[in-house]
C-alpha cells in the first residue's frame, strides 16, 4: 500500500488569533440591515464600520489605533437618507471613502488626516445615476478615480469620480439583481454574479459579455464570484441540496469548471477575499464564526483547504487589510476585522517562522497606492497593471506621497487649473530637508485656501438656485 504524501506548501499552518480585548472596537452598533456585504473596510489608516442610524444612513471611521469602548457620541459619516449598503475605500488615497445606499446614491468622502473631529454631512462629490438602491462599490484597482457602482435597478454604471460623470452605463446585460461584481487583476474586464444564476465577464468600455457560464451554481441563494490573479474566476455559492460549494472556472472555456467543492449545509452566503501574491482565498461566511482559507494552484485539486479558524461568537461582517497595511515583523499574511452585534475585533493571520529575517518568500512584490492610469486614460482603452512596491522595510507613507495627495484630491468636478498641477512638479526633482518642508507648507495652505474656494463657489450656487426658484 502507498503512503500518502502530503502536500508541500508554506501556507499549511497558517495560524489565526483574535486581539486582546483591549485592542477590540467595542460598543459599536453594526447595521441590521438586510444585505449580504461586509459592512466593514479597512486600509493601513482607518477602519470604516456600516452601523445602525435612525434617519438616514451613517458609518463610522476609525483611526486605527482607536481602539477600546466608541463613545456613542463619536462623529459618523452622514449624508445619505437611507441605510448605507457598501463601502470601500480608495485603493490610491487612504482618505477618500466611497458609499453606497438605498437612496439610491453614491458618494464620495474625503476623510480629515486625523479622522473625525465633527459629524461629516457634505461629501466630495455625489453620484446620481441609479433608479432603485445602490447595494455595491468597487474602484478600479490601477486607474485614479474610476468608480464602479451596481444597483438594484440591475445596471452598472462606470463613474469618473474627477468629474462626477457617469461614463459608462451596462444596463441590458443583466435580467435580475447583481450579486458581486469583480475586477480583473488589471481592470480590463468585470466579472459578475447575478440572480439569474449566470456568471458572466464584462468587457466594460466594449459593453460586450465576453463570456458567461448559466447554472454555475444551481442553488437559488446569493453566489459570488471574483477574479484571481491568473484570469481565473472563482465562485462561491449553492448547490440544488442547498450544500455551499466553491468552483474555480477558466474565463476562455466556462463550459464545464476546473473543480468544483462541497463544503457545508449552512444558508450563509460565502464572502471571498483573496490575495493574489500567496495565491490564497479566505471564506468567510456571514452568521459563521469561522473563516476558512484554500490555496489556489495549478495542480489538481487545484483549491487545496489549508485550515480553519473559529471562534464562539457569528460574524455580522468581515473588512480585510490591504497587504501594505500588514506587520512584515510578525510575519502576518492578513488580517480581518471581524464585526460582532457590539463590537469590531481584529483577527490576524500568521505564519510562524523562526527567523527575525524579512521573508520574502511570504512577501512577494505587492499592489501599491500609486495608480498606473489616469482616469482619462482607462476610458479611452488604455490598460495598466499595478505598480508594485516591496514590503521589505514595511509599509511607510512617505512624504512625495503626500505631496501627490493634493493632486490625487481634486475630486471636485471643477477642471485642474494651472496652480493645481503645482504638486506634479515636484515628482522628479531633488529637495534638501528644508526647502522639501517649506513646499508642504505652501501646499497645505494653498489646499486649505482651495478647498475654501470651493465650499464658497457651492454655497454661491446654491443661493443662486434658492434666487431663481423665488423669482419664479
Amino acid at each position: 500500500m502507498m503512503r500518502r504524501v502530503v502536500r508541500q506548501s508554506k501556507f499549511r499552518h497558517v495560524f489565526g488569533q483574535a486581539v486582546r480585548n483591549d485592542q477590540c472596537y467595542d460598543d459599536i452598533r453594526v447595521s441590521r440591515v438586510t444585505w449580504d456585504s461586509s459592512f466593514c473596510a479597512v486600509n493601513p489608516k482607518f477602519v470604516a464600520i456600516i452601523i445602525e442610524a435612525s434617519g438616514g444612513g451613517a458609518f463610522l471611521v476609525l483611526p486605527l489605533q482607536k481602539t477600546g469602548r466608541i463613545d456613542k457620541a463619536y462623529p459618523t459619516v452622514c449624508g445619505h437618507t437611507g441605510p448605507v449598503l457598501d463601502i470601500e475605500w480608495c485603493p490610491h488615497n487612504d482618505h477618500v471613502i466611497a458609499s453606497s445606499s438605498e437612496d439610491c446614491t453614491v458618494m464620495v468622502w474625503q476623510i480629515p488626516e486625523n479622522g473625525l473631529e465633527s459629524p461629516l454631512s457634505e461629501p466630495v462629490v455625489v453620484l446620481e445615476g441609479h433608479s432603485k438602491r445602490v447595494g455595491i462599490v468597487s474602484w478600479h484597482p490601477t486607474a485614479r478615480n474610476v468608480l464602479l457602482s451596481a444597483g438594484c435597478d440591475n445596471q452598472i454604471i462606470i463613474w469618473n469620480v474627477g468629474t462626477g460623470e457617469a461614463m459608462i452605463n451596462l444596463e441590458d446585460m443583466h435580467p435580475d439583481v447583481i450579486f458581486s461584481v469583480s475586477w480583473s487583476r488589471n481592470g480590463s474586464l468585470l466579472c459578475t454574479a447575478c440572480k439569474d444564476k449566470k456568471v458572466r465577464v464584462i468587457d466594460p468600455r466594449k459593453k460586450k459579455i465576453v463570456a458567461e457560464k448559466d447554472k454555475a451554481h444551481e442553488g437559488a441563494r446569493p453566489m459570488r464570484a471574483i477574479f484571481l490573479a491568473d484570469g481565473n474566476i472563482f465562485t462561491t455559492g449553492f448547490s440544488r441540496m442547498s450544500e455551499r460549494q466553491l468552483a474555480l472556472w477558466k474565463t476562455d472555456s466556462m463550459d464545464e469548471p476546473i473543480c468544483v467543492q462541497e463544503m457545508d449545509t449552512s444558508n450563509g452566503v460565502l464572502l471571498p477575499f483573496y490575495d493574489p501574491d500567496t495565491n490564497i482565498v479566505y471564506l468567510c461566511g456571514k452568521g459563521d464564526s469561522s473563516i476558512r482559507y484554500f490555496e489556489i494552484t495549478d495542480e489538481a485539486p487545484f483549491v487545496h483547504y489549508l485550515n480553519t479558524f473559529s471562534t464562539k461568537e457569528p460574524q455580522r461582517g468581515m473588512g480585510y487589510m490591504p497587504k501594505r497595511g500588514l506587520d512584515v515583523n510578525k510575519c502576518e499574511i492578513a488580517r480581518f476585522y471581524k464585526l460582532h452585534e457590539r463590537k469590531c475585533e481584529p483577527i490576524i493571520m500568521t505564519v510562524p517562522r523562526k527567523s527575525d529575517l524579512f521573508q520574502d518568500d511570504l512577501y512577494p512584490d505587492t499592489a501599491g497606492p500609486d495608480p498606473s492610469l489616469e482616469a482619462e486614460e482607462w476610458f479611452a482603452g488604455k490598460n495598466g497593471g499595478p505598480i508594485l512596491i516591496s514590503l521589505k522595510d514595511g509599509y511607510v507613507s512617505t512624504k512625495n506621497r503626500d505631496l501627490k495627495v493634493v493632486k490625487t484630491n481634486v475630486l471636485e468636478s471643477k477642471p485642474a487649473t494651472k496652480a493645481e498641477t503645482v504638486p506634479t512638479l515636484t515628482r522628479s526633482v531633488f529637495f534638501d530637508q528644508k526647502m522639501e518642508d517649506k513646499l508642504e507648507e505652501v501646499l497645505r495652505e494653498f489646499k486649505s485656501l482651495r478647498d475654501r474656494v470651493i465650499l464658497q463657489d457651492r454655497r454661491i450656487a446654491r443661493l443662486e438656485e434658492q434666487v431663481a426658484k423665488v423669482a419664479m
